[in-house]
């Protein structure tokens, strides 16, 4: 299909998202083309208009249209409370279970060494700005529960703690609804460390 430059273009751009390789992406490319050429245009126009139209909140970083999100603008969230996650899909899973009414800060990512990644290429002094501006009390620190997302929060909880703020960190244990034979070791054993 070396005459097919456009549908090969296709493909390699289906491929940038996570976890979709050629065949995935070939099978998504010929189903637009072939069945749902509205719905691949819908598609485009939808890309297009939020790759121009997107951008970080100043204040928190999340994706917003604005210059500050909403989130950050709404008098009754609690400026007391920061969340830092690492990313606005982090953010956006907190915000679903409507449980939380603080503020948030997003980090865009995870210091990893290994990669390059370090305190500067995530924000760490504007977290430290934000978090040391008088308003907030306490900081809860929700990064995902991986070696890097665990490096973040403690590297983050020593310097706030330095500065004398409360921090806290996301519980972590048996999951609702699970059995105990099912659930691996290691959440096991945080769970009776991390008991209440």
């Amino acid at each position: 299909m070396s005459d097919n430059n456009s549908l090969n273009a296709l493909i390699e751009g289906l491929r940038r998202l996570p976890g979709v390789g050629v065949k995935s992406a070939s099978r998504m490319a010929f189903h637009l083309l072939q069945h749902d050429r509205a719905g691949a245009q819908l598609l485009a126009q939808a890309l297009q208009q939020a790759t121009t139209q997107i951008r970080h909140c100043t204040r928190c970083h999340t994706f917003t249209e604005k210059e500050v999100c909403d989130t950050c603008t709404d008098p009754r969230r609690d400026a007391a409370k920061l969340c830092v996650v690492e990313t606005p899909a982090d953010q956006a899973a907190l915000e679903r279970t409507a449980a939380y009414q603080g503020l948030y800060f997003v980090l865009m990512g995870k210091l990893s060494p290994l990669d390059g990644i370090g305190p500067k290429d995530i924000g760490l002094s504007k977290l430290f700005e934000r978090a040391t501006d008088g308003v907030v009390q306490e900081v809860i620190l929700a990064t995902n529960f991986t070696a890097e997302g665990e490096a973040t929060a403690h590297v983050i909880a020593e310097a706030l703690k330095a500065r004398g703020l409360k921090v806290t960190r996301l519980a972590r244990g048996v999951p609702a609804g699970s059995e105990l034979e099912y659930v691996d070791l290691g959440t096991i054993a945080h769970a009776l460390v991390d008991r209440r």
